[in-house]
């Protein structure tokens, strides 16, 4: 059984590798634009969800 903290992580992942196919299907994006989504969607934003529902119980 996958964890809870596992399918956000997952759903992150995906949800930036679909955002680079979109960056660079439109723009020719700079290196740190696409280290920038990399880490924001992918390493970020599932910290802070993960941790905002440890804190409230979700």
């Amino acid at each position: 059984m996958v964890s809870r903290e596992n399918r956000v992580i997952a759903v992150c992942l995906a949800v930036a590798v679909l955002l680079l196919f979109g960056l660079n299907a439109v723009t020719d994006p700079p290196s740190w634009a696409i280290l920038a989504v990399l880490l924001g969607v992918g390493v970020v934003v599932p910290t802070l969800v993960n941790e905002y529902r440890s804190r409230h119980g979700a």
